[in-house]
């Protein structure tokens, strides 16, 4: 599918800078230790454009948009920067933005009211008529007779329910949009169809944040992706960049590229390291074939060739000539 931008369109609308999210967590009622899930983490999302964070379980996806948010547990701390159109995005303006401009798409359809009517739930029990208006039109708009509104969650199929799910994020013509892991449990056609209402959403204007794991489904509709590893941005790059291998920047991306289907499905020896087993210095460091001592210390996020990449310089050279 192909963007086709506005006026307008492209200007950043979310940008997260070194972001670091810890738990505090208590052994043997007294001995306290702070566990670090996610460092040094930066995302940008533009107006008009969908982002894709990818990356496998564990390596913090679902944990930045809940930071985004603002609806971590008690026991977590948050340090870095994050921006929403020019203004720091603060815990007060996370919670009057939260639901109206900074909208959800979540994982789990159980996040229905398994007890409300889907129409209701879609207009937020409002009743007036432009309320009423706005929510079929939606559900026209996403291929949901207008039957639909007086059916309960659990009379509707997986795709139903997914798109429901969209039908009441969009309600509040939101600027940002943040779907975590929309497909789960659906064929691939039906993935295909879901993705390609945010694409539709982007192409209205608004900001897209993808989080998912299937990168190449991600590629069929995102503008720029940004690859998550062991809670650690290590690469930002346009979605044009993931035609060749030689074009991506960072190891990780390049086994990633390699390990999709149709490049010949080839596995990474090695797992990604679980929270706490991080030392300092490149997470990828133990699997990398290009590793040096210089990998254990800081590792820059460096702009090259039009994309963003947290790796030693000398190492991305030895990527490209191989």
């Amino acid at each position: 599918m192909t963007n086709q931008k506005t006026d307008g369109q492209g200007s950043c609308m979310l940008e997260v800078n070194n972001l670091s999210i810890s738990f505090t967590q208590y052994e043997k009622w007294f001995s306290r230790k702070e566990l670090q899930v996610i460092r040094n983490l930066n995302i940008t999302v533009r107006a008009g454009e969908i982002t894709a964070v990818i990356g496998s379980s564990g390596s913090g996806k679902s944990l930045l948009a809940h930071g985004i948010l603002g609806i971590l547990p008690y026991n977590a701390s948050l340090e870095g920067s994050m921006i929403y159109k020019g203004e720091a995005l603060t815990e007060e303006r996370q919670k009057a933005l939260r639901g109206r401009e900074i909208v959800l798409v979540p994982q789990s359809v159980s996040y229905l009211d398994p007890l409300m009517k889907v129409g209701a739930q879609v207009r937020n029990g409002r009743k007036d008529r432009a309320s009423k208006d706005r929510e079929r039109d939606i559900l026209k708009r996403y291929g949901l007779g207008r039957d639909t509104e007086h059916l309960y969650p659990f009379e509707l199929s997986g795709g139903m329910a997914r798109r429901i799910l969209i039908s009441t994020a969009v309600m509040e013509r939101p600027g940002l949009v943040i779907a975590d892991e929309p497909t789960p449990g659906l064929h691939i056609e039906a993935a295909r169809r879901v993705l390609g209402h945010f694409r539709e959403i982007a192409d209205d204007g608004a900001g897209v944040l993808l989080i998912t794991h299937d990168l190449e489904l991600a590629l069929d509709v995102a503008d720029s992706i940004a690859v998550l590893y062991a809670g650690t941005t290590i690469e930002e790059a346009s979605a044009e960049d993931f035609m060749t291998e030689e074009t991506l920047r960072h190891p990780y991306t390049r086994a990633l590229y390699r390990a999709m289907p149709k490049n010949g499905f080839i596995a990474e020896p090695g797992t990604q390291p679980y929270a706490g087993e991080i030392a300092g210095g490149c997470p990828y460091r133990p699997r990398c074939p290009f590793a040096k001592e210089a990998c254990g210390g800081e590792i820059p996020w460096l702009f090259v060739n039009g994309g963003h990449v947290r790796c030693i310089e000398d190492i991305r050279k030895a990527g490209e000539r191989r």
